[in-house]
């Protein structure tokens, strides 16, 4: 399967630059990149030399260009059809959205069109956060904090702009709005392809294998929450109050996430007729959500993800002597009911 990135971030975020480097980089790939532009602003005309009437275009440097001015799942069946023919030869994909899309339909195609679902893969979003303007930007466009919530992962970008503080207080209210993605502060574009490429970002088995403990480097802040009780949650912006006082300003985002855990066991039955009820009611609310979860009477974690609706599961490595088990769940998305979901997944556990 072709893997496929797709990257993200408001107007101005450093994409652009990124994308050059990626292409620019001597790192053996040919890669397709696909521009998902609405209006005027396309690649700089040091990438590429716009010719208004062609979709696809060579580059000199082995990429091709695709600029899309139809449907996406149409010019990725192009792309494929044309690699399966011998025409165009590439070795992955990468979408750079326009700075004003909300990526959860770019994502979805790849999870709604079967045709597509079985030529590529979708690896990772990378969302591009400008230092200097980010946290206004977060205020005033909900699609901003959307192309945040969808991340696999964030590169801040233009941090020499800012000062340490002002650095430490996006970086919070990231972490806050999806706790899931990795943040690296990157200059000019300047990332190591390993952090952009093979991510496994929408991969079950490979993103545990790499990351088995993706959620608990909050651990800390939970360590009250382990008991008897049917606890589970505590709600992100609790645990990191503790450690991230004073400077923070307080955002209202209506993108929010929590962490959902458990030390007992879940009901197979009762979880998946209670997420089948919350996806059906809230599912476009919900961007994001995975977990790891403890099930009865299967002595192998099983893994869980989604996009909106679209929730898949599998099954990964068994459950080690040494290790306890638990259930750990992250859901990012806007204006959740975090109590009510809570109180239902409470619901599914063996009593």
């Amino acid at each position: 399967m072709i893997p496929v990135t797709i990257l993200t971030g408001f107007l101005g975020s450093g994409k652009t630059t990124l994308l050059k480097r990626i292409l620019n980089e001597k790192h053996g790939m040919k890669i397709a990149v696909i521009e998902n532009e609405f209006g005027e602003e396309n690649i700089d005309n040091e990438i590429l030399v716009q010719e208004t009437n062609e979709q696809i275009i060579q580059m000199s440097n082995g990429c091709i260009c695709c600029t899309i001015r139809g449907d996406l799942a149409r010019a990725l069946e192009d792309l494929a059809n044309r690699k399966k023919a011998g025409t165009l030869d590439f070795d992955r994909v990468v979408i750079e959205t326009t700075g004003l899309a909300n990526p959860g339909p770019v994502a979805q195609t790849f999870f709604m069109d079967n045709t597509i679902a079985d030529e590529f893969l979708l690896d990772a979003i990378i969302t591009l956060v400008d230092a200097k303007h980010g946290n206004h930007q977060l205020d005033e466009h909900e699609v901003v904090q959307r192309q945040v919530g969808f991340a696999d992962r964030m590169f801040i970008t233009k941090s020499d702009l800012v000062d340490a503080a002002a650095l430490e207080d996006l970086k919070h209210r990231l972490v806050h709005m999806n706790p899931r993605a990795a943040i690296r502060v990157v200059n000019f574009g300047e990332a190591d392809i390993k952090e952009i490429f093979d991510l496994r970002g929408f991969n079950l088995n490979s993103k545990l294998e790499i990351d088995p403990d993706f959620l608990a480097e909050d651990d800390h802040a939970h360590d009250h929450a382990h008991d008897d009780h049917d606890h589970s949650t505590c709600g992100h912006d609790h645990s990191h109050d503790h450690e991230h006082h004073h400077h923070h300003a307080h955002h209202d985002d209506k993108i929010k996430s929590f962490v959902y855990r458990s030390d007992k066991p879940f009901d197979a039955n009762r979880l998946e007729d209670f997420l089948g009820g919350i996806l059906q009611i809230y599912g476009e609310r919900l961007l994001r959500y995975k977990g790891v979860l403890y099930m009865k009477g299967v002595d192998r974690k099983v893994v869980f993800q989604g996009v909106h609706q679209m929730m898949g599961s599998d099954l990964a490595g068994k459950w080690q002597p040494i290790e306890k088990k638990n259930s750990k769940m992250v859901f990012i998305g806007i204006e959740l009911p975090q109590d009510l979901i809570t109180d239902g997944l409470n619901a599914c556990l063996v009593k």
